[in-house]
């Protein structure tokens, strides 16, 4: 796979890109790319995060993030990523209507999103004004597709973040997921154990839905860590429905408390900004 790939281009601007990815949808993912960028915010307000939602079909940014409309375009023709709690966004959402289907085959997913990468067209790439970005937390479409590969083989990613919920069948698509990145020699930093236990908020009593400790095993399998669990709670669910991140809307919650951990084992990966 390494043969004849394109040369990677850095974003302008962007010190570090963090992709959030796994090889089953609706696992969580989303959610976790939207807390893990508010938890970099929180955790370090000297840090400027971006958060980039390169999901062409199912564009969830928008919505979780509570903000709508095109971006500007600056004098230079760049556009103007969208801000709100604080992380500047881009998304395929700003682009078209809420409710309209992007109806591609993959050949021309590829086809445009290599061509929009080299002509400089894209959101991917130095069309956007990012300004100055410490992360820049991309939120990757499920799976090992073509998205992927454009993204990982044309710009430099500093590590990759798994996310899987416990059950067998997500962490099928998880490992295939970890491998890929390995493949195009993306480091990858960790999984994150997603849905990982139901209390029931009258009698509290844990039930481990989805099984119980599946991603460690699997990380156990891969030579990696679990980065941290996030349990499956309504407050998760409802913050995100209403666009107002749990990290952002209830940060003393437990379950902003794991997402902020979790934040701060992913910079413990990752090469020190100063190097």
């Amino acid at each position: 796979m390494s043969r004849g790939l394109p040369k990677q281009k850095p974003i302008e601007g962007v010190k570090q890109v963090i992709v959030v990815a796994s090889g089953k949808g609706g696992v969580g993912k989303s959610t976790t790319a939207v807390n893990l960028a508010l938890a970099l915010a929180a955790n370090d307000s000297s840090k400027a995060i971006g958060l980039l939602d390169v999901d062409v079909y199912g564009p969830s940014i928008p919505k979780m993030m509570n903000l709508k409309g095109n971006p500007e375009l600056s004098q230079s023709n760049l556009m103007r990523p969208l801000l709100n709690y604080g992380i500047a966004c881009m998304s395929m959402g700003f682009l078209v209507e809420e409710n309209e289907p992007v109806v591609w085959r993959g050949l021309m997913v590829m086809s445009a999103i290599e061509k929009l990468l080299r002509q400089r067209l894209y959101f991917f790439d130095f069309k956007v004004d990012w300004g100055q970005l410490d992360y820049l937390v991309v939120d990757m479409p499920p799976g090992t597709g073509d998205v992927q590969l454009s993204v990982s083989q044309n710009i430099p990613i500093t590590g990759a973040v798994i996310v899987s919920t416990p059950q067998d069948i997500a962490l099928m698509d998880a490992h295939k997921g970890a491998e890929m990145f390995r493949k195009v020699h993306v480091p990858v930093l960790g999984l994150i154990q997603n849905m990982s236990v139901f209390q029931c908020p009258k009698c509290k009593h844990k039930t481990h839905i989805f099984g119980a400790d599946g991603a460690r095993k699997l990380a156990h399998t891969l030579g990696l860590e679990v980065l941290g669990d996030i349990p499956l709670h309504l407050n998760i669910r409802e913050a995100s429905d209403t666009g107002q991140p749990i990290v952002f809307s209830q940060p003393e919650s437990d379950e902003a408390k794991a997402y902020l951990r979790i934040a701060v084992e992913v910079v413990r990966r990752l090469p020190s900004l100063s190097e």
